[in-house]
């Protein structure tokens, strides 16, 4: 338990995503940690292949292991296969 996670919640995305989840009303996803928040807590389906790679993308960019624009590529893929995308 020696180890220290580096870690980055406050990434921003150049411009933001915007989904509407359920019933919901269109919300702006402005970076991977509100991404993630979507992704794991009121996502439609997590079977999607985009989902689970959205999910990863997410985490690294957070991590500062990978690019916020990658995560926010995912995202995107991961909104437009689970009909999100607003």
């Amino acid at each position: 338990m020696d180890k220290v996670i580096d870690v980055n919640f406050l990434v921003k995305w150049q411009s933001p995503v915007f989904v509407r989840i359920g019933n919901g009303m269109r919300e702006r996803i402005g970076g991977p940690d509100a991404a993630l928040a979507a992704l794991l807590h009121r996502w439609p389906s997590s079977s999607q292949s985009e989902y689970g790679v959205a999910k990863r993308r997410c985490v690294d960019a957070i991590a500062r292991h990978g690019s916020p624009e990658l995560a926010r590529s995912a995202f995107v893929e991961a909104a437009v296969s689970a009909k999100v995308l607003a």
